[in-house]
Parts: structure tokens; C-alpha cells; sequence
């Protein structure tokens, strides 16, 4: 509990300040606060943390192949279950494979685990990221659309990232300390557009919402526990790795769904349900990783 409560409670409090502030009619510009956020900040965040730590080649390696198994596994399942429901994989299954592992799970993982947890989750969030805006949007589009995706600013922060690290290359501090302060607006405003973007959504359609939401935070918890002890994560990168898998659906997914008319009312009811079942769900699993 002197874990739980410091990692959530924030989490909590400023995703509810951005739902508060867009119910009273004072939210942020969500056009150009989304551009910053998407564009400079998230980028910026991946390439300072990516580039200024000294990541063990090896764990970076695990890291990143887990999450591609865990995706792979979401995709599988989620597929089997939508075709025996019925339902519109188009729709639906980008919801079920891609994780909110950037607006939440970034700040839980920093606050459940420290800075090393913020680095592992960076990691599972570019993997994550870089296959939302490519065969996630794919999928939701119904067309191949790889232009768009492959413009996405977080794959060239990822690769030079990486390669500055690996290299060693030391960043000018004039650089650095820019990077600092649009890496330390980022995870607050991630949070803010989180809760003004859960207070201009309606749910419709609850009862399969509601199924599907469970469907999404059970599949993470499976892949989560099981892919971690398999790659002997432990510490930080275990409660990284599993908080991620376990994140609700991530609202990239309901603004692809609009981007390509691809029922976001729909869309919208599963971000929703999902990230109040988190609610619940992430103590749980806090309680489990941190005893």
C-alpha cells in the first residue's frame, strides 16, 4: 500500500483535473495541445530517456521482443474472440491489441517503479507506439496506409535514440536541458488530454464495452505475468512490463476510428469503460507486483 497509493493517486487526480476542466467548459486546446504533445513532447521524452541511459543491450532486447510476443498474442486472441462474437475486427481489434502505454502507463510505471521503471516502460511504449500508428491503423483504416504511419515522429526518435546510446554519443547539455523541459511537460499533459478526452466521449453499448474492456485488461494480465516470468523480468522492468500489458485501451485507437469513420461511438464506450475498470484492475495488479 506505501507504494500503491503514491503511484495511482496522482495518475488519478491529474487525468480527473483534464475530465473536470473539459466538463466546465475550460478544457485545453485539444488540437494544438495534441500536436504538442504527439509531435514534440512524446518524441522528445523517448529520445532523451532512450539517449542518456545506459541501457543493457540484452534487457532492451527482452523488453522489446516480450512486447511484440505480448501484441502478437492480443491480435490472436482478440481475433478468435471477435469472430465467434460476431464482431467487426476492423473495429475492434486495434482496441484490444494496443494498450494505453503511453498517457497512462508512462507516468504508473514512473511513479510504481522510479526512473529506471520510466526507462523499461519508454522501451514497451516505442514498441507499442511504432505498432499502433502501423498495423494498428492499417487495421483500422481497412486500406494500407503506411505513409501516414511511417511519418509518425516517435520511430525516428526511437532509431537515433537508440543508436546515441549504443554509440555513446554524449548530448550538448544546451540540448539536454531542452529536452528536459519538454520531456517534464509531457507525462502531465499526457494525463490532462486523458481525462478531457474521457469527458467528451459517451458510452454507448455498455453490456459489450464492458466485455471487451475486461477482455482487453484480462489478455494483458495473462501476457503480463506469464511473458515476465518467462524473460526473467524482475524489479523494475516487472512491474514496467506488466503495467503496460494491462493498461486499458489506448485512445489513439477511437482517434483512428474517426480518422477512417470506423464506428467511434463504439470505440469511445471501450476507451472509456476500460479506463475506469483500470481503476480497479491497476491496484490489483500493483498489489501483486509491489507486496
Amino acid at each position: 500500500m506505501s507504494v500503491i497509493l503514491p503511484a495511482i493517486v496522482p495518475v488519478f487526480i491529474m487525468a480527473a483535473l483534464g475530465f473536470a476542466l473539459a466538463k466546465t467548459g475550460r478544457a485545453m486546446d485539444g488540437g494544438t495541445t495534441a500536436f504538442l504533445v504527439a509531435t514534440v513532447g512524446t518524441p522528445a521524452l523517448v529520445f532523451l530517456n532512450l539517449a542518456t541511459t545506459t541501457y543493457n543491450p540484452e534487457l532492451v532486447r527482452n523488453l522489446a521482443s516480450a512486447t511484440a510476443i505480448a501484441i502478437s498474442f492480443y491480435l490472436a486472441v482478440g481475433a478468435i474472440a471477435l469472430t465467434l462474437a460476431g464482431l467487426k475486427l476492423r473495429t475492434y481489434l486495434p482496441s484490444l491489441a494496443f494498450p494505453n502505454s503511453g498517457n497512462l502507463g508512462l507516468p504508473l510505471a514512473l511513479y510504481a517503479a522510479g526512473q529506471q521503471g520510466l526507462n523499461d516502460a519508454i522501451i514497451i511504449f516505442s514498441v507499442t507506439s511504432i505498432a499502433n500508428m502501423t498495423a494498428g491503423q492499417v487495421i483500422a483504416a481497412g486500406r494500407g496506409n503506411w505513409g501516414r504511419a511511417l511519418r509518425s515522429p516517435i520511430i525516428p526518435a526511437v532509431i537515433v535514440g537508440l543508436l546515441c546510446a549504443y554509440a555513446r554519443v554524449p548530448l550538448p547539455v544546451w540540448l539536454t536541458n531542452t529536452l528536459s523541459l519538454l520531456s517534464s511537460l509531457t507525462i502531465p499533459l499526457m494525463l490532462l488530454m486523458l481525462g478531457t478526452s474521457l469527458a467528451r466521449i459517451q458510452v454507448t453499448r455498455f453490456p459489450r464495452a464492458a466485455a471487451l474492456s475486461g477482455l482487453r485488461i484480462g489478455m494483458g494480465a495473462v501476457a503480463g505475468f506469464t511473458l515476465a516470468s518467462l524473460f526473467g523480468f524482475s524489479g523494475a522492468e516487472r512491474i514496467a512490463f506488466v503495467l503496460q500489458c494491462t493498461m486499458p485501451v489506448a485512445v489513439y485507437n477511437y482517434l483512428f476510428a474517426q480518422m477512417y469513420n470506423n464506428n467511434p461511438e463504439d470505440v469511445a464506450s471501450l476507451v472509456i469503460v476500460s479506463t475506469v475498470f483500470s481503476v480497479a484492475t491497476t491496484p490489483m495488479v500493483l498489489a501483486v507486483l509491489v507486496p
